[in-house]
């Protein structure tokens, strides 16, 4: 058997030791309640927790309304560390945090075992921290739930709307993409910058969104047509930097928070 997915990060984007994580993660969630519904798909950003822990928390407090549904995450995020062609999955059994193990789902593993575009790639995962950042929050604001992580790398929006429409399943899947904004402007010109690419989001049109304007593109963009497709709508739920966090305003990170799901019929 593959060996666990160790933690890359911990002690450095997040805290290492299992009480102060938690207790960082339910502080960041009490400053951001919500009694939403729980949303089919979010994209958040990715950062150390200082800097987007709390724009990531404001959709997470939705998605912990989800607590006694949702049993399974779909978690797509973007390659930093290895150059790659596709969408990535790994051997491991589990990932584990300082707050636990979480075990894959081999079996939707599996399912998508046959896509052109999926491989299993366990150095892509190995020191990646898109993903991890976020299971984490998924441990505090989740029961038991099982994870399909998959590092995205050169992928076409169609390739991700693939595999995430073999993984779509219903209320027990959420959908979660990770993903920071732009990078390094001035402040002035990040909030610029920012609001396009939230505006293209939220109007679920991928084509707007630059390889610069959000370095999780490719999977954002697959969920953008995915969303569409399938009748799904977004919503900007929080938009900040890292000048607005825990940083200098003249080079900053952008980092938003989205919730997508079904429109609803308006009462009349």
């Amino acid at each position: 058997m593959e060996s666990v997915r160790q933690p890359a990060v911990a002690g450095t984007f997040y805290p290492r030791n299992p009480r102060e994580l938690a207790q960082t993660i339910d502080t960041l969630l009490a400053g951001a309640r919500s009694d939403a519904p729980a949303p089919k798909a979010i994209i958040a950003p990715h950062a150390g927790y200082i800097y987007s822990g709390a724009v990531a928390a404001r959709v997470y407090a939705r998605v912990r309304n989800g607590r006694d549904s949702i049993h399974r995450v779909i978690l797509l995020g973007p390659s930093h560390r290895v150059p790659l062609r596709g969408i990535a999955a790994c051997s491991a059994p589990a990932y584990l945090t300082p707050l636990g193990e979480v075990s894959i789902d081999r079996e939707a593993v599996n399912s998508i075992a046959p896509l052109k575009q999926v491989q299993l790639n366990d150095q892509a995962h190995a020191f990646e921290h898109s993903l991890e950042v976020h299971l984490p929050f998924l441990q505090r604001v989740l029961d038991e739930f099982t994870l399909v992580p998959l590092v995205v790398g050169e992928a076409r929006p169609e390739e991700v709307h693939e595999v995430l429409n073999v993984l779509w399943g219903g209320a027990e899947t959420l959908i979660v993409v990770s993903s920071d904004l732009s990078h390094y402007h001035d402040y002035a010109t990040a909030q610029r910058l920012d609001r396009a690419t939230s505006e293209a989001i939220v109007e679920l049109l991928p084509d707007r969104i630059r390889y610069e304007d959000a370095c999780g593109r490719n999977p954002v963009s697959g969920l953008l047509l995915t969303a569409r497709l399938r009748g799904l709508h977004a919503e900007l739920i929080d938009l900040r930097n890292s000048g607005d966090t825990a940083g200098p305003k003249d080079h900053v990170v952008g980092y938003g928070a989205y919730a997508f799901d079904y429109r609803r019929p308006t009462v009349q």
